[in-house]
């Protein structure tokens, strides 16, 4: 049996991290966000809806999603934002359930599903059990910061863009505190995937 297990925690709480370390121990990743980006490719019917809603602009030369000049219009504009959603999440939703659907068919024991957006894209029923990685606001706050080059109040409308860690927490099957050393967060992951073996395996 196939145990497909969604991935998500707050921004820069370290979910790519959490999500590398399954990988290297043998877990099959998805990535919401690649998938995203495969949505949104040149001649998408998703992309050229987004162009009809938020104008050219947010093309780079080449024609692809500027995806930083899209993220300056929506992380200001709730509005606009449940725009991009309503483009978005239906087709990342449908790439994400072939893929998993293939992998599911495929008899791999662990598939980890890492997707920032798991709740808010309502895609929690898409997996089995969901794993949430948290982390101390003050040093997700300075992780944001010196990452994407952020001053204080971008950084907070960033946060408060998304479900608050509390939130997501209250729906967790799993979670995972990523505040401490790597190493911490490699013995947290590890003990949790041979939990999941153990469970598909079952």
């Amino acid at each position: 049996m196939t145990l497909v297990l969604g991935l998500t925690g707050s921004i820069a709480s370290g979910k790519s991290s959490v999500a590398a370390i399954f990988a290297d121990l043998g877990a099959v990743v998805v990535s919401a966000d690649q998938l995203a980006r495969a949505a949104v490719a040149p001649g998408s019917p998703a992309l050229t809806e987004l162009v009809a809603v938020f104008g050219p602009a947010i093309l780079t030369a080449q024609g692809d999603l500027d995806r930083k000049a899209l993220g300056q219009v929506v992380f200001a504009d709730p509005a606009a934002r449940e725009r991009l959603n309503a483009i978005t999440h239906p087709a990342i939703a449908r790439l994400a359930e072939a893929r998993l659907r293939e992998l599911r068919a495929s008899g791999v024991p662990l598939v980890v599903y890492e997707a920032a957006l798991l709740f808010e894209a309502a895609a929690e029923q898409r997996v089995d059990a969901v794993l949430v990685v948290t982390i101390d606001p003050a040093l997700q706050q300075a992780r944001l910061a010196g990452r994407d080059q952020l001053d204080p109040e971008a950084v907070r409308a960033r946060i408060d863009a998304q479900w608050s860690q509390a939130a997501k927490v209250a729906r967790a099957d799993f979670v995972i505190d990523n505040s401490g050393t790597l190493a911490e967060t490699r013995s947290q992951v590890a003990a949790l995937y041979q939990h999941l073996l153990l469970r598909a395996h079952g």
